[in-house]
């Protein structure tokens, strides 16, 4: 049976769920704050909508509740979907805060249903390939990464919304903009043992709160030291998206704007596989996110919920984001 969707917030990037789901499942549902926001994407896609998240709890035709909401408002919701029977798939970031993510954890659990965060750059055919050499040791000891992120986000991108760029309510830019790579160090690398970073707000300090660009050094439990070097405020456009890793016997670096080009692979005995073309990233106007792989993540949700083998992480994995978000945030908090 077709898996059967409700959207929580109705926002730019539940239309790109929304053009996902009806690939695989149905929309019964779709829920908003915003009357004029729930009855366009209601239109669109011919279903009913909601004002009050409490209507759409106590559906009995809803199989996933999908979160689409601003970033404090996701444990709140994904836990009160969980406690009414439902499934979740919540839209990064999982959560704002560790206590949050064991909540979140703790009533997937008690409610016997699953949790899900989307990660969608893990399905980008270059960091596939990464994760592959990894997990093969085709590197051999891994040595060192770093990661760039050179993105562009206008004084305009925050000015139209109420909630972004506010600490309580966004979490910073680590969480809102570039939790992806973060997660992709996770995923590649295990956890920081060990974190020192610097961060400041020199152009952009009347709009959000907190650092627009942040440098950090850490070192891996592993033993792999690296870097990770983020901010808003490259000129005009985004830039660089990247991660490089060394290892004993090769080199690789995932570059483009959005981890979506093998920019370099030196690999013993190996020779640089030419990869599908990635898809666009996903374009919201005058700035542009991250790679537009929600198909991907719907067909192995799909998988995930009929009992069959998938690659989504569990959220006791995507918690693991969270917990270097925060290493990285105290981190710069303590050189303020």
């Amino acid at each position: 049976m077709s898996l059967r969707f409700a959207i929580i917030g109705c926002g730019a990037i539940a239309h790109r769920h929304a053009a996902a789901i009806i690939k695989t499942g149905s929309i019964v549902a779709v829920c908003d704050v915003d009357a004029s926001k729930a009855s366009k994407l209601a239109a669109d896609y011919q279903c009913p909508y909601f004002l009050n998240i409490d209507q759409v709890l106590a559906l009995p035709n809803v199989d996933v509740m999908v979160i689409c909401t601003p970033n404090y408002l996701h444990a709140l919701q994904s836990i009160a979907a969980l406690k009414s029977g439902k499934h979740v798939l919540c839209e990064k970031p999982m959560c704002l805060t560790l206590a949050e993510a064991e909540a979140m954890i703790a009533a997937e659990t008690l409610a016997k249903k699953k949790l899900f965060v989307v990660k969608q750059n893990r399905f980008n055919e270059p960091i596939i390939l990464l994760k592959q050499l990894i997990d093969g040791n085709k590197l051999g000891q891994l040595l060192s990464f770093q990661v760039n992120c050179f993105w562009n986000r206008p004084a305009a991108y925050y000015q139209q919304s109420n909630w972004k760029g506010r600490k309580k309510l966004d979490g910073g830019i680590l969480f809102t903009q570039f939790s992806h790579f973060i997660d992709i160090i996770t995923w590649l690398l295990g956890p920081a043992a060990a974190v020192k970073g610097f961060g400041s707000n020199l152009t952009l300090a009347n709009e959000i709160e907190g650092e627009e660009t942040g440098v950090v050094s850490m070192q891996m439990k592993n033993g792999v030291l690296g870097s990770l070097h983020y901010t808003v405020t490259a000129h005009n456009k985004n830039y660089e998206g990247s991660i490089t890793i060394a290892g004993e016997k090769g080199l690789v670096k995932i570059g483009g704007q959005y981890l979506n080009e093998l920019s370099y692979y030196a690999v013993e005995n190996t020779e640089a596989p030419i990869l599908e073309k990635n898809t666009a990233a996903n374009d919201y106007g005058f700035y542009k996110g991250s790679m537009s792989n929600h198909p991907k993540v719907y067909e192995q949700l799909e998988k995930a919920l009929h009992g069959q083998p998938h690659q989504l992480p569990a959220a006791t994995e995507t918690k693991e984001c969270i917990e270097l978000i925060i290493q990285i945030m105290d981190a710069i908090n303590s050189n303020h």
